[in-house]
């Protein structure tokens, strides 16, 4: 495909996808539907980063599928805004088609299917260079394809009530025997394809070397918090809300585009060794500090329960004793970071501080030297080191 044109069908797909959404909320407000205004923020987002990232790929490589995955699953969050807003305004009483309105609906309640399930298993299978590892893999990705069309079809002809809209009846029902097969069936090639693409994204990685491998890292880190994140947020639902498990499930989702993209496109692309470490330390730092918090409130409740009812105090004195424990518990974390997960930098960096201690008390010439050969080749480990010492002239 041209440049040119792979670029106008890019924007192409852009606008159509902004224009979906921008219905969908027109819609949405024409119908005073307030209630979805947190799923609306959450399609957005992810509409305008896969959009966006999805461009950036398509127009820059083509010939590389992972961008116009991106862009389509773009269209699919846009689509899905259209429908349910669609569906709200006609479910408002508001004179809208009765057909248009009921496939609205039926869609809406399965239209997480192609925006999900497509990037959880073709982005892991295609990526990075948008081609399969090899033709042994071509199964997984028509199980994968089959499986999301099959769940998509059987959810939209079951029987009983919509999920999305339980005041409806199903308008597309079949109430046939093979349909709770086909059911079992589909569930069975989507959990093939997703468990297939990522065991090939784990092939790849393990085969790859260099620059494959750094950017196998970006999606494998990417991925590694989604799935922290959302079971974490599902549970605390009822613990801190569900705008901040819809907001915590949004910026892990968003991280699959934004990896792919910096893996793609190259950009800071050897930056991911850092950002490993980073999101190390400070995700047991939190954890560390969060576990604390909660521990000494709890603790200093009860102990200052015969002398005061007020939870104020407990709580202050816990703010104060977690944020005085934040340098010290930073660095050790680092250090055991370090030391577990970055053995060689570990090691480099005591030996260069040894070997700093010792340079002061040295004044022998060569045990100098043979030592700082020594040093050299055990933290840089060259193929070669070479010593050079200019000799002082005689007017110096």
């Amino acid at each position: 495909m041209k440049s040119r044109t792979s670029r106008r069908l890019a924007i192409g797909l852009v606008v159509l996808a902004l224009a979906q959404m921008a219905a969908g909320l027109a819609f949405g407000i024409a119908a005073d539907f307030g209630g979805g205004a947190g799923f609306s923020v959450f399609i957005w987002t992810i509409a305008l980063v896969f959009a966006v990232v999805g461009t950036l790929i398509a127009t820059r490589h083509p010939g590389n599928a992972i961008g116009w995955i991106l862009l389509s699953v773009a269209v699919t969050a846009g689509l899905s805004q259209l429908a349910s807003g669609y569906a709200e305004f006609w479910l408002s009483g508001a004179g809208a088609s009765t057909a248009l309105g009921e496939a609205a609906a039926s869609y809406g309640s399965q239209s997480w299917i192609p925006f999900i399930l497509v990037p959880a298993t073709f982005l892991l299978l295609l990526f990075p260079d948008g081609s399969l590892l090899s033709s042994r893999w071509r199964p997984i990705a028509w199980c994968a394809a089959v499986g999301i069309a099959g769940g998509f079809l059987t959810g939209l002809f079951a029987p009983g009530r919509l999920e999305d809209y339980p005041q409806l009846a199903n308008p597309y029902a079949v109430d046939s025997p093979i349909l709770d097969p086909l059911t079992g069936l589909s569930f069975l090639l989507i959990l093939i394809g997703i468990v297939g693409s990522a065991a090939s994204l784990i092939v790849r990685f393990r085969r790859a070397a260099g620059e494959q491998r750094q950017q196998i890292k970006w999606l494998a880190l990417a991925g590694a918090l989604v799935a922290v994140v959302i079971p974490i947020s599902f549970i605390g639902f009822d613990i801190w809300g569900e705008a901040v498990s819809y907001i915590a499930i949004m910026l892990s989702v968003i991280g699959l585009p934004v990896a792919a993209g910096v893996a793609i496109l190259r950009y800071r692309l050897y930056d991911i060794d850092v950002v490993i470490n980073r999101t190390l330390v400070y995700g047991a730092l939190t954890a560390t500090l969060v576990a604390a918090y909660l521990g000494s409130v709890l603790v200093l409740q009860l102990a200052l329960d015969g002398i005061t009812s007020d939870s104020s105090l407990a709580v202050a004195a816990s703010t104060l004793a977690v944020a005085a424990l934040f340098r010290p518990a930073r660095a050790r974390i680092q250090a055991i970071v370090d030391r577990r997960f970055y053995r060689r930098k570990y090691d480099a960096a005591r030996t260069l501080e040894s070997f700093s201690a010792r340079l002061r008390d040295e004044v022998d010439l060569s045990a100098l030297e043979s030592e700082l050969r020594g040093v050299v080749a055990e933290t840089v480990q060259p193929a070669h080191v070479s010593l050079w010492l200019r000799e002082r002239g005689s007017g110096e």
